[in-house]
């Protein structure tokens, strides 16, 4: 795996019908700016909104990954997002002129080569990656899903799928190196059976679908009449009621096709984490809903880290940035409401201050005598007290007060308790202007998030 991000070189379009709506679209694929991520614009909608390529923005899974946000979707993404993460790329804007991702042949192979056309750009920032260090399970028992992420030094993938079919029961795919995905899984196509077809009609599904852009699986026998309708639907011929097996007479690229199609679903879905994947994924009987589920619990898993990243480092012998003294020099709390015991590092945007909790607060003595713990007012107003000495600090020679506007998205996580030692990090979301200072806090005892909250406050000279 490369380390730095990539985007194309230069502009490159598909053309094909939505599978789903049947819509004719063109999609283009744009260069964009390291650290872009992958974004889609509807070009035909007024504003031409742009949607992120977010597990976040998931809706529907049935038959498909929908994004949608507000009223705007962008359906059927799976096999586009695939491509993309094995064509090597990071930042791409992907411009569309319908609600859908043309289908073309039901695989990723002719996106592919559309990526390969633009070519490759290389940029400066560094790619990130997630890595998987401990097993991660998904599991749906009464569909028979499991989706499991074990520790590896590259992203590799087993998957096995399994049918009540007499043409498709059991299948296995692997992929040791998304390097040999091009030649080994981009071909590989959608499929669906026959007596799926009518339902999937009837929920206005499919509209764009025939022979050419699936792999169509006759495993059950029906009736003529029955078959007879389903062909008028896609305008196709009869179909024999008496045929067993693949419906439109194609050769198959690799006997387990679909195990390897639903590989690519994978790939595809898991690409919406937003982050390269470094572990072993090894999904028995997956599918969309599946897919972007487990991939909810990797995201939940990135945010841990990226939460255990954040928390500041603290070492009580080193010498203080500023000490209690300092602390009253700036502040005009005094006992028992001054609620910083010392400031270990400041920075641009952000300082660090320390809160020791011993059973002697006064406010034990009712809250509470049995169970004593911090009252999370007072978490949130330590937290403004550190977020009012990053601004003081910087005019030492005056004093000041600092008076909340507003609070908003205030958590709490967990209890503060004796013994307790609570490290604040505020960091500033916008310059400081007209006095008035806006701030995100979070709290932490040792590697637990305990509060956090959004704060805007008024400074005010005090004459």
């Amino acid at each position: 795996m490369n380390d730095i991000q990539k985007t194309i070189l230069e502009p490159v379009s598909i053309s094909g019908k939505g599978l789903h709506t049947g819509a004719n679209v063109t999609m283009t694929f744009l260069p964009a700016s390291e650290n872009h991520g992958f974004k889609f614009k509807r070009i035909d909608i007024e504003g031409q909104p742009i949607l992120d390529a977010d597990l976040s923005l998931v809706t529907d899974t049935s038959r498909g990954t929908v994004l949608q946000l507000g009223d705007i979707r962008i359906s059927t993404i799976e096999h586009t997002m695939a491509a993309l993460i094995a064509s090597d790329l990071d930042n791409v804007l992907i411009e569309l002129d319908g609600p859908e991702a043309p289908i073309m042949d039901g695989s990723s192979i002719k996106i592919m080569n559309a990526l390969k056309k633009a070519g490759l750009k290389n940029q400066e920032a560094p790619r990130e990656y997630f890595e998987i260090k401990e097993k991660i399970t998904y599991t749906d028992t009464e569909k028979g899903i499991e989706i499991i992420a074990l520790p590896d030094d590259d992203f590799r993938l087993n998957v096995l799928i399994s049918f009540d079919s007499v043409v498709l029961g059991n299948q296995f795919a692997s992929l040791d190196n998304i390097t040999d995905f091009e030649k080994e899984i981009a071909p590989c196509r959608t499929f669906v059976f026959v007596r799926e077809l009518e339902m999937l009609l009837q929920h206005n599904l499919v509209k764009g679908g025939d022979l050419d852009n699936a792999i169509v699986i006759m495993d059950k026998k029906m009736k003529q009449e029955d078959l007879n309708r389903i062909a008028s639907l896609f305008n196709q011929d009869n179909i024999d009621a008496d045929k067993i097996g693949i419906l439109n007479n194609l050769d198959l690229h690799f006997n387990n096709e679909p195990a390897r199609h639903k590989l690519l679903d994978v790939i595809g879905d898991l690409a919406l984490v937003g982050k390269r994947i470094k572990g072993r994924i090894i999904a028995t009987r997956p599918g969309h809903h599946a897919n972007t589920e487990f991939g909810k619990l990797i995201m939940k898993e990135i945010c841990k880290e990226e939460q255990k990243n954040k928390i500041p480092q603290y070492d009580p012998k080193a010498k203080p940035l500023f000490d209690i003294y300092d602390i009253k020099k700036m502040l005009p709390h005094r006992y028992p409401f001054l609620l910083i015991d010392k400031i270990i590092e400041k920075r641009d945007n952000y300082i660090v201050g320390v809160k020791n909790i011993t059973f002697n607060e006064p406010f034990f003595q009712g809250h509470f005598p049995e169970e004593p713990v911090m009252p999370g007012v007072l978490l949130i107003e330590a937290m403004a007290q550190c977020g009012g000495i990053y601004v003081l600090s910087n005019h030492p020679d005056k004093k000041f007060g600092t008076y909340f506007m507003k609070m908003d998205n205030i958590k709490f996580r967990k209890k503060v308790i004796p013994g307790d030692t609570v490290i604040f990090k505020l960091e500033l979301l916008g310059e400081v202007r007209r006095g008035v200072a806006h701030m995100k806090g979070y709290a932490y005892v040792g590697n637990s998030l305990v509060a956090e909250g959004e704060f805007m406050a008024q400074i005010v000279e005090i004459k």
